[in-house]
């Protein structure tokens, strides 16, 4: 009999919920308990039979916040989020069929001619560190030293626009494969398309991360949020009496995290618990080139023992 397994989601579910970090509590919170101890004012004022109760302005505007919010903000959000995963999702998949199509693609009739072609697969990684720093507005790092040339690493210190430069040097490395006869035509045409689309997938981010949603909007709609909490507590106090703090400070959590999700996904390529997580997506890449090239070394070499212990059996007959 199979024992079915719990599904860590289903067990951690209390431990999720109540996590602090990468949620939206610290961003909220203040605010949150700003119109808690409003509505606890409220509810104080009421009390003391003062004339705070008018139910009529819980209809103002709820109708508005809402659709605003919950609509537009959120949605815009995450299609810039899922716009940015997409774009990362290609350049993962296109290096991977870059690292395929040189390796095939480029001949080998010199012993420096398989060093020549490794270094240029490393430059795929390169790529995808340095499009990252590039995102982040960050200069080259050590993370970029492994995969460069002490020479190229020390150009790239002093180059704002690194995934077109690293790009350049692999350019350079094919223009050379191909004058010498390496490549045809159309297998440099094929390599530079998808060259082309590393390229794209750099603009694409650099769309998101330098059109940000109007400021006009976020304050706008920041002030209409705070409105409605504001006056919440007139509307409700009256059935509530002193949960009213409570339940104003509940209200305003909600609708200020909704808000705050947008703030946070807005950006994806930043350093924030809930942005893309691209030092994974560029370790993915460094793995599958590193597999890659140790996995054709090996193979190259499998098949040239096995030519060898052949051409001694011909020898033998």
């Amino acid at each position: 009999m199979v024992k079915k397994t719990q599904s860590p989601l289903k067990k951690n579910w209390i431990k999720e919920i109540l996590r602090f970090q990468g949620s939206v509590i610290p961003g909220v919170l203040e605010r949150s308990l700003f119109c808690g101890a409003f509505g606890f004012l409220i509810s104080f004022l009421y009390s003391r039979q003062l004339p705070v109760s008018e139910p009529m302005l819980g209809g103002v505007i709820p109708s508005i916040v809402l659709g605003l919010l919950l609509v537009f903000r959120t949605n815009t959000a995450y299609e810039r989020f899922w716009e940015g995963r997409k774009l990362w999702g290609s350049t993962v998949n296109t290096v991977r069929n870059l690292a395929w199509k040189i390796w095939v693609a480029v001949d080998e009739v010199e012993p420096d001619d398989r060093e020549r072609k490794i270094s240029a697969l490393r430059l795929l990684p390169a790529f995808a560190i340095a499009k990252k720093l590039y995102l982040r507005y960050e200069p080259a790092s050590e993370e970029l030293k492994p995969w460069v040339s002490p020479t190229q690493y020390s150009n790239l210190q002093n180059i704002q626009n690194m995934p077109l430069e690293i790009s350049r040097l692999l350019g350079n490395y094919l223009q050379q494969e191909y004058k010498r006869g390496l490549l045809t035509n159309y297998q440099l045409a094929s390599i530079h398309t998808l060259m082309n689309n590393l390229m794209d997938n750099v603009g694409g981010c650099e769309r998101i991360l330098k059109t940000p949603i109007p400021p006009a909007y976020v304050i706008h709609l920041n002030q209409l949020v705070l409105i409605y909490c504001l006056i919440l507590p007139f509307h409700f106090v009256k059935d509530l009496g002193w949960w009213t703090g409570v339940f104003v400070a509940i209200v305003s959590f909600a609708l200020f995290g909704i808000e705050e999700i947008g703030v946070e996904i807005e950006n994806p390529f930043g350093y924030d618990h809930n942005d893309l997580p691209l030092d994974k997506i560029c370790q993915t890449i460094q793995n599958n080139i590193e597999e890659f090239i140790e996995s054709q070394t090996n193979q190259d070499q499998d098949n040239l023992e096995k030519q060898i212990n052949l051409s001694y059996t011909n020898t033998d007959i």
